[in-house]
């Protein structure tokens, strides 16, 4: 048997039957037999006869009987019966989906029994569980709204493409806009799919030893045509060579959502940059932009999922980029951290271990 079982928590602070319970109780059954001598004695001093000294004795046990059943009775109600019954019920509601269920303890913290423990947990419990449904329903909600903004732009333009009186041009433009949905929308699902592979841990990310340094500078030569639109001073400083041992594939999608966000938030004439360096077992790169910046508020939700602080680029993402990147990070047995101040930018750093074990 595991003797794990045996270690006793540390939370209780009394039991049913302590030392103190049971010298009384062994005081009290010396008494109660001390009063049956005294019962004998009596009887024998008045010269009772036989007949009446046994019902005498019976008699007297049969009192003591019933006073010590009904007080067991009672504490097995009070101890055990009326709890377990509250956490029955308790435990119906929760069943039928309410969360909002709150057992209390009988005693306080310094006085808890093992009884009030369980309480204890399983109002933790209840909590966990209320939080995993507001999530879920978030999430729900969510996805709902997002899938359906591009289905909706996607069926409008195709509906106004039946308009055979439509100039060419505009629907060239209309065509572009629907392609646009149609990739959102996979992007999107995409996204899901891979959040949902990550936190369920149904997938491992592969040790496959490659230069980190030459897979930052392609992910930025991809947005070029970005920086050089936008008339954005973009800069690299990092070594020649970074070996690390990671998912390829899955840090490319970071330092794409990076680079991506940096360059969405930043004005025309603003900067970009990427600063990489090598410690001992680690890699630490930075992104870091001179854009709009965040507060403090949203610092703290940026990597929750759908969410997004700038209403007015919700139609370039769906909030789902900083969450898939953070998950990625973290399964890599790496860091994503943040510094941001309103009207003045924000730095994303991302520390990877060196070496990998398979993740």
């Amino acid at each position: 048997m595991n003797r794990e079982r045996h270690v006793a928590d540390p939370r209780v602070k009394r039991r049913v039957m302590g030392w103190r319970g049971f010298v009384l109780t062994y005081a009290v059954l010396l008494l109660l037999v001390g009063i049956q001598t005294g019962l004998v004695v009596m009887s024998i001093f008045f010269r009772l006869a036989p007949f009446f000294q046994i019902n005498i004795i019976m008699a007297y046990w049969a009192i003591v009987a019933l006073v010590f059943m009904s007080l067991t009775r009672w504490q097995i109600m009070q101890q055990y019966d009326m709890p377990m019954r509250t956490l029955s019920n308790a435990a119906k509601e929760v069943a039928n989906g309410d969360f909002s269920v709150y057992v209390e303890p009988t005693h306080t913290p310094d006085n808890y029994d093992y009884i009030d423990v369980m309480f204890t947990d399983f109002n933790v419990m209840v909590q966990e569980l209320g939080s995993i449904e507001t999530l879920k329903n978030d999430f729900v909600a969510n996805v709902s709204h997002e899938i359906k903004t591009p289905l909706a732009v996607i069926r409008n333009y195709t509906t106004a493409l039946g308009n055979d009186t439509l100039p060419a041009e505009m629907r060239k433009e209309y065509i572009d806009t629907i392609v646009n949905a149609a990739d959102n929308l996979n992007a999107l699902i995409s996204n899901i799919l891979r959040l949902n592979k990550l936190e369920n841990q149904e997938i491992e990310l592969p040790s496959e030893p490659y230069n980190l340094c030459r897979q930052l500078y392609d992910c930025a030569l991809q947005f070029e045509p970005l920086w050089e639109a936008k008339d954005i001073e973009f800069s690299v400083d990092a070594e020649d060579r970074a070996m690390i041992t990671a998912d390829k594939e899955m840090l490319e999608i970071v330092w794409n959502n990076l680079l991506s966000n940096a360059l969405k938030y930043t004005a025309p004439g603003g900067s970009v940059s990427i600063i990489q360096t090598s410690e001992a077992d680690s890699i630490t790169v930075s992104v870091s932009d001179t854009g709009c910046g965040m507060g403090a508020e949203t610092v703290k939700r940026i990597f929750d999922k759908f969410y997004q602080a700038d209403a007015s680029h919700s139609g370039e993402g769906n909030g789902l980029g900083l969450a898939l990147a953070y998950r990625i990070v973290e399964k890599s047995r790496g860091s994503l951290a943040v510094k941001s101040e309103l009207g003045r930018g924000s730095t994303f750093t991302v520390t990877i271990p060196t070496a990998g074990d398979g993740a």
